[in-house]
């Protein structure tokens, strides 16, 4: 759930207040967070990509096809979770979606669901047909 606009001035001001008694810190703050969380899930990721592979060889070279099995499906969700990890990670000098103020969310085209557009659109084209009868 978004932040209101009130929690979002409150969250700007303690922000800027945190910045002016102690940049050090602050600056040490920013760079923790979402990136170094999702780095080092696409990493566990990738380390669990690499069990599955040798659980998926040792299931063949012993011939246990159940063993086989549960390798590709450990292979399998662990490049589910690198992926969705590395798209979710921030890239450098970006600031996280939630941390970003109102500016830079009206800067940037919204994101908006797909329910969101065709309701859109639905309203869009009724209106459109109560205008031209």
């Amino acid at each position: 759930m978004p932040l209101s606009e009130h929690e979002q001035r409150m969250l700007e001001q303690m922000e800027r207040a945190l910045y002016a008694e102690d940049p050090k810190f602050a600056t040490a703050l920013e760079g923790s967070g979402l990136r170094t969380y999702t780095r080092r899930r696409v990493y566990q990721a990738v380390a669990g990509f690499l069990v599955g592979i040798a659980l998926l060889m040792a299931g063949m070279v012993a011939q246990q096809v159940w063993l086989s099995v549960v390798g590709f499906l450990v292979m399998l969700g662990c490049a589910v979770l690198a992926v969705t990890g590395w798209r979710k990670a921030p890239k450098p000098g970006e600031q996280p979606a939630a941390a970003a103020g109102p500016q830079t969310r009206r800067q940037g085209k919204q994101k908006r669901s797909m329910m969101d557009r065709i309701d859109e659109r639905w309203q869009r084209r009724r209106d459109e047909q109560q205008g031209g009868q």
